[in-house]
């Protein structure tokens, strides 16, 4: 939720500062983070660990899932959108990433 609420604000911020493009590129810069931690939580999903082990092994494979995923989206807004502004995409998606770190240490 925190991550989706910060895409939202800096696409709204950039697309003031740089327009349509510099809105989309926010918020294809956020989704690319988000769509990662489902692609990591379906994968860990599909193989829960019986073991320790197991488990450790689950979350290794889930997370390289994850990296190939950000470096795929990555790799396929940045050949394909021409007009992509690049600090509104890296402020989204660094700011998703941080968030993500910083959500463990939220208690509800």
């Amino acid at each position: 939720m925190w991550q989706a609420s910060a895409t939202l604000v800096i696409a709204a911020i950039a697309g003031v500062w740089a327009g349509f493009d510099g809105a989309l590129s926010a918020l294809l810069g956020g989704v690319i983070n988000l769509s990662a931690g489902v692609v990591y939580a379906f994968v860990l999903a599909v193989a829960p660990g019986k073991t320790a082990g197991a488990t450790m092994v689950a979350m290794f494979r889930a997370e390289a899932a994850k990296i190939l995923v950000i470096i795929g989206q990555l790799w396929l807004v940045l050949a394909t959108y021409k007009e992509a502004v690049l600090p509104a995409l890296l402020a989204a998606f660094v700011v998703t990433v941080l968030l993500f770190r910083i959500a463990l240490f939220v208690r509800d």
